[in-house]
């Protein structure tokens, strides 16, 4: 799962490449997904809304389990990116008959959220809320806890997917420069993050867990889960496509973050061309954890 895979303020994407990313990590972690929108939706529930379209599926299977739960069904996507609400809504809709999708460019970001939603014509409140690895982007995180849980039914349940433990994919000696590699990796993708925050304009800190800030923005009862993505080596083809796109992410801000021979490491173990390449290895795994918390609108 992307570090970084609902942040859509930025122009200049080249959408037919992210899309295929972000398609290509969907497909990896399906059956992940599809075991966790099984623990969050209830039998009874009959509306999501999902903040962070991404590539769509996730809203997918929500529409898959919405469509058998009967009744009226519907879901709302929302997202500021055009470009992913098209790809997130036709997915959905390909997904599952008899089920009412719509999308709403929206910012979840913006106190104008819930009006926004209901100015499009989609419920205003849902059963479900489902927001993943989009509040740690928002400059306030506890008043955009709050204003998801605005758009909670009463009795309904906000879910919250946030980084568990860092995604891991190589061993601990790959052969070239120091041993230790993804450690280090994984402490400057932890500095560039916390410099993120630092740097957002109007930042607020939140010196509290996640359910802790659950109970402080009026939900109840708040209870979290984590799920692992856990593939062991070899890896088949999706699964070191997924090792690899890890890899890419950690090579963000590397230079500046980075001693120069681990840059130089991560640089072959990244080149095609090269005898390093990760992609031609056979002991690449992949093990994440991710973490869902779930609190309840009184």
């Amino acid at each position: 799962m992307g570090a970084h895979s609902h942040s859509h303020s930025h122009d200049n994407i080249d959408w037919d490449a992210h899309l295929q990313r972000l398609r290509a990590a969907d497909d990896f972690i399906e059956p992940d997904l599809v075991e966790v929108v099984g623990r969050l939706l209830l039998p009874d529930d009959r509306s999501v809304i999902e903040i962070g379209a991404g590539a769509g599926g996730t809203a997918a299977i929500f529409a898959k389990s919405l469509a058998g739960n009967g009744g009226d069904p519907q879901l709302t996507i929302v997202d500021t990116a055009e470009q992913l609400l098209a790809a997130a809504g036709e997915r959905a809709s390909d997904a599952a008959e008899g089920i009412t999708v719509r999308t709403v460019r929206a910012d979840a970001a913006a106190d104008t959220l819930a009006a926004e939603i209901h100015q499009a014509g989609a419920p205003a409140q849902a059963d479900l809320v489902y927001a993943a690895f989009v509040v740690h982007h928002l400059p306030d995180q506890l008043a955009g806890l709050r204003r998801l849980a605005e758009l909670v039914t009463p009795g309904g349940r906000l879910a919250v997917v946030e980084f568990g433990l860092q995604t891991r994919v190589l061993p601990a000696d790959v052969g070239i420069g120091a041993p230790g590699l993804e450690a280090r990796l994984l402490g400057a993708s932890e500095q560039w993050f916390q410099r993120m925050r630092a740097e957002m304009d109007g930042a607020v800190r939140l010196p509290v867990g996640w359910p802790k800030a659950m109970e402080e923005a009026g939900l109840t009862g708040a209870t979290s889960f984590s799920y692992l993505v856990d593939r062991a080596a070899p890896l088949d083809e999706s699964g070191r496509a997924a090792a690899l796109r890890q890899l890419q992410m950690l090579r963000r801000d590397a230079d500046e973050l980075l001693d120069p021979g681990d840059v130089t490491a991560l640089d072959q173990l990244l080149d095609p061309e090269g005898e390093h390449y990760a992609g031609n290895r056979d002991d690449l795994h992949y093990l994440s954890a991710n973490t869902v918390h779930i609190g309840t609108k009184p």
